[in-house]
């Protein structure tokens, strides 16, 4: 699962300034960033961001989205509401069969770019954060579906996404260990050369898709633990939150990435 990340506007600029175009990195900093919640030391899914994302329509200028994609067909505010925490992730395994994604997963595709995300690791019935970053600290990109919603009450555009998730690697099978799952996940992580792919229209992209999932695994991450990102002792969205915190009685697990 991912329900937590941790996204500045420098990662959230990472096509948009490869592409080298400083008229629209610039045009991006002063018009869509200010609309946006970043930066976002931490964020849960569960208070819908705004941030940045990169769609298959101009893979270079980004649009604001909120996190919880909302399909196209959701009819009122009050459906909207229900389905948001539903729609955080998609697992890539149903995109083409849930009616909440096949749609997305067909024709709107798009990039997430952040830091880092969070990943919550279970040890003797306590909870313990993870920060899970490349190794190399570089953005990490984040395979992830768009709709573009109307609301009918008022006539507005909501832009919305949701993370793609995938089997966990080795790293996260050790760290994403909660009981009540079935087994181990991560966010869809793209290497560099898997971006277009991702973002292609093409009718065969299902069978793309395969190879995308695959060398998702190969992407070098990361991880140490960091302070409690729920409860009283809950820091909030500041730069400290990704701080590494160690805790003794993880020590006999030998958690070392």
């Amino acid at each position: 699962m991912c329900y937590d990340i941790n996204a500045s506007l420098e990662a959230q600029l990472k096509r948009a300034t490869r592409n080298q175009d400083l008229k629209a990195i610039e045009e991006i900093i002063e018009k869509l960033a200010p609309l946006t919640d970043l930066p976002l030391h931490h964020a849960s899914g569960f208070s819908h961001p705004e941030v940045l994302i990169y769609t298959n329509e101009d893979p270079f200028y980004p649009i604001v989205a909120t996190w919880g994609l909302i399909p196209h067909w959701v009819k009122s505010v009050k459906q909207q509401k229900k389905i948001w925490n539903n729609t955080l992730n998609a697992r890539v395994e149903t995109i083409f069969e849930k009616p909440a994604f096949r749609d997305a997963a067909t024709e709107k595709r798009c990039i997430l770019y952040v830091d880092g995300f969070y990943e919550h690791h279970h040890y003797k019935n306590q909870v313990y954060p993870f920060f899970i970053q490349q190794k190399n600290k570089e953005p990490l990109a984040m395979a992830a579906l768009w709709s573009e919603w109307v609301n009918h009450e008022n006539g507005g555009v909501v832009n919305s996404f949701s993370i793609v998730t995938t089997e966990g690697n080795d790293i996260m099978s050790k760290i994403h260990n909660n009981p009540k799952l079935n087994g181990p996940r991560m966010p869809l992580m793209l290497l560099t050369e898997m971006e277009e792919q991702w973002l292609a229209s093409k009718q065969d992209f299902e069978h793309d898709l395969k190879s995308i999932v695959k060398s998702g695994g190969d992407v070098q991450l990361h991880a140490y633990s960091v302070g409690k990102l729920r409860g009283k002792s809950y820091a909030g969205n500041v730069a400290s939150i990704s701080d590494e915190v160690a805790y003794k009685e993880l020590a006999a697990e030998e958690l070392n990435f």
